[in-house]
């Protein structure tokens, strides 16, 4: 394996980089399962993400209102 596509490999482990590469090859008839293959995972991904995102953004208003909450002695209030 060539220096360059490990540093790529590496790069994508880490920060969790997924690229999807799409080809299109015509096809008479066209190949319905593998459309809807990629179709769907492409859906799954997007929903992942966005799930992801909606609970980082919880988890970080409800940090903000915890901190909110406390009183200097470290008792919360209601």
């Amino acid at each position: 394996m060539t220096a360059s596509k490990r540093k790529h490999r590496d790069r994508t482990k880490r920060n969790g980089d997924h690229r999807f590469t799409v080809r299109g090859v015509r096809r008479d008839p066209v190949d319905i399962g593998k459309l809807s293959k990629a179709l769907i995972g492409l859906a799954m991904a997007e929903a992942e993400r966005e799930a992801q995102a909606e609970h980082t953004a919880k988890a970080s208003r409800s940090k903000d209102t915890s901190k909110e909450n406390a009183r200097p002695g470290g008792e919360a209030h209601a």
